[in-house]
């Protein structure tokens, strides 16, 4: 028998489990390329009927995978440890019969949150990441994970993503100017998926962009989530009867069939733009549910693909679930290595454990960090049963890297010519319009935004009480007093240096689809329940975070947080919020208690959060949108109002003492 990488021990799924529980982890060792004379084999993709689809729109669909190759790898044969027996042999025995049973070995080929980083990893990581790079790569990891099968052994592979799959930006701009199918839509395509979870980003531009988004997939991967009913939407609706919408998928590799399961944030409306896609916040009931069919179907190898945002979220629903083999995390961005792994620099610091990870119940739980910047490889072994039997030493985080790296790969040519070179033309225009100077640097990191006052923060509020002030009239809305930007909405994560400004860089700042609106007299103590949601979630960095222009505002980190059930209901009123000062020096609010005499306030904001996004709770108040996005309100501030510069003096470093921690 041959094997598709470097020969090494099995871990037995027992002793993992142990390891874990002891901090000591798993030696992930899966990052050498090693030369194979495996192909690819070819992969079709059928639609099976939905399931359902009349009630729910959803269903599942049935895919047909490679791993069964004419060709065999070039490698020394394997020797593995099952927990099913105590010898070192590549088969599982049946002890009633005393058959020898196959060994199904299963390469799961993953990523998530790609989030539109076509081009490279960012900027000073130009040789890392790119959609080029990594679908060469992609192909390489498949090829090796697809030997000839043996008697004992049948191998396969699947490659997933876990949501995710777009983010607005400069980029996914682009691919919209550009139409059907976006550029997002052709690197999914090139990589070659055989399931999708949808994860919140997808849903930023709303059903009918996201409708063209998976459209624009001719791959004809299904995208999947057990807890979204997609019906009342009708572009969604009518991929959903086509089976490309689905609560489940089934993947065929020879005579073994893999379940894959999708599931979707509860947070989704409150941080994105569903519009009427229902979403079902009992996450464990809506997967356990389909696990339950599946295996009513005689599918007994089952994963799970979710976007919820978080390991730790994961590791919670584990124990809640019967069935299910291998989890695959969305969302957080968590790194899992070892000490061994090759990792992109500056990722080093960031480990969140090892890989994979073993939730309480012993199932394997992976993820990458975001932005095409890694492959994760998952080796799992099952027996006849659908039981997992081990996990290959040489699982781990692969990174994608280019330049003179020793595992650095040569970009797809195909994919570079029509997806990347594109992209970098229009974005080299975008960035050439130079449209101000700057005399500061802008501090715009995540990290920073949600947790605190910047001046990049400061900018953006005060770009956005500017515009609607201006449009005001023209609208027949009354003219604000206050602005209010989620820090969660601001995504350059960087800090720009000071000197010139272009235009890519308001689109890096602030690229969603949000428009400028005015909420019309919003009462002091609704206005405090906003901040108090706005300060809730500080010490999780959460994208609640409110940068502000028009007032100031104290607030105590160590008070009791506003608190909300899974339902959206309050369960604690907030008391974190002290003090709230107009800017014409009026008191709203004072030692935490609302002025009785305090005036209602018009506020202008984007409509994402007059919407509810984030849970702002401006209780579905009256509002005028403006016709503008907070991108083109700041582009318009910057040339206009400032006359193309941004001061030290105005935009002083760490801002100019809007909000106090206390």
């Amino acid at each position: 028998m041959s094997l598709p990488f470097k020969p090494r021990a099995l871990a037995p799924i027992s002793l993992l489990l142990l390891a874990t529980l002891s901090a000591c982890g798993d030696d992930s060792g899966g990052d050498t390329d090693t030369d194979t004379d495996a192909t690819t084999s070819d992969t079709t993709t059928t639609s099976s009927s939905t399931s359902g689809a009349a009630t729910s729109a959803t269903g599942s669909a049935t895919t047909d995978t490679g791993g069964e190759s004419d060709t065999t790898a070039d490698t020394t044969t394997d020797t593995t440890t099952s927990t099913s027996t105590d010898t070192d042999t590549d088969t599982d025995t049946d002890t009633d019969t005393g058959e020898i049973n196959q060994v199904f070995q299963l390469t799961i080929l993953h990523n998530n949150d790609g989030e539109s980083q076509l081009i490279h990893a960012g900027k000073g990581l130009e040789d890392f990441g790119g959609v080029a790079r990594f679908v060469a790569r992609m192909d390489a990891l498949r090829a090796e994970a697809a030997p000839q099968d043996t008697p004992e052994r049948a191998y396969g592979v699947v490659v997933l993503s876990s949501g995710d799959n777009s983010l607005a930006g400069p980029e996914f701009a682009v691919g919209l100017q550009k139409g059907v199918p976006f550029y997002d839509s052709m690197a999914l395509d090139a990589v070659g998926y055989d399931a999708i979870c949808l994860g919140n980003h997808d849903f930023d531009f709303g059903p009918d962009t996201l409708a063209d988004f998976i459209t624009g997939v001719s791959g004809g991967a299904p995208f999947i989530s057990a807890n979204l009913d997609v019906s009342a939407e009708p572009a969604l609706a009518a991929l959903a009867q086509d089976g490309r919408i689905a609560r489940s998928t089934v993947i065929s590799s020879g005579a073994n069939k893999i379940g894959v399961i999708g599931a979707t944030t509860p947070m989704l409306p409150f941080i994105s733009s569903p519009r009427d896609v229902v979403v079902d916040v009992d996450v464990a009931e809506a997967v356990q549910a389909e696990v339950d069919a599946l295996e009513a179907e005689g599918i007994d190898k089952i994963i799970l693909i979710a976007h919820l945002q978080s390991l730790e979220e994961d590791l919670a629903l584990a124990p809640l679930l019967v069935g299910v083999d291998v989890m695959i995390a969305g969302g957080g961005d968590e790194i899992l290595a070892d000490g061994a792994d090759l990792l992109i620099p500056g990722d080093e610091e960031e480990i969140f454990g090892a890989y994979p990870l073993l939730a309480e119940n012993g199932v394997p739980i992976v993820t990458t960090k975001g932005n095409y910047r890694y492959i994760g490889r998952l080796v799992v072994d099952f027996d006849d049963h659908g039981e997992v039997l081990a996990i290959h030493d040489d699982s781990g985080m692969l990174r994608i890297a280019g330049g003179d790296h020793e595992d650095a790969v040569v970009a797809d040519p195909a994919v570079q010519a029509a997806i990347v070179d594109p992209l970098i033309d229009a974005l080299a225009a975008l960035a050439s319009n130079v449209i101000a100077e700057s005399e500061i640097a802008l501090d715009g990191k995540k990290a920073a935004v949600r947790t605190k006052e910047t001046n990049q923060g400061d900018l953006i509020a005060d770009a956005m009480l500017w515009q609607a002030t201006a449009l005001a009239e023209q609208y027949k809305a009354p003219k604000p007093a206050i602005a209010l930007q989620n820090g969660g909405g601001i995504r350059n994560d960087t800090i720009i240096d000071a000197g010139a400004l272009s235009e890519l860089d308001t689109f890096d700042m602030v690229p969603f689809p949000n428009f400028v609106v005015i909420v019309e007299a919003v009462p002091a103590a609704q206005l405090k329940e906003i901040l108090e949601n706005a300060v809730s979630k500080v010490e999780a960095v959460d994208g609640r975070f409110a940068q502000i222009a028009g007032f100031n505002f104290t607030y105590d980190p160590a008070a009791k947080p506003r608190l909300l059930d899974a339902m959206g209901n309050v369960t604690q009123a907030g008391e974190r919020v002290q003090s709230v000062v107009l800017a014409d020096n009026t008191v709203l609010v004072s030692g935490g208690v609302v002025d009785p005499q305090a005036p209602a306030v018009n506020v202008a904001t984007i409509n994402f959060l007059a919407n509810g996004g984030d849970q702002y709770p401006f209780g579905g108040a009256k509002f005028t949108a403006l016709g503008v996005t907070y991108q083109q309100a700041l582009f318009n501030y910057i040339t206009d109002a400032l006359a193309g510069l941004v001061t030290q003096k105005q935009y002083p470093e760490g801002g100019e003492g809007r909000i106090t921690a206390l």
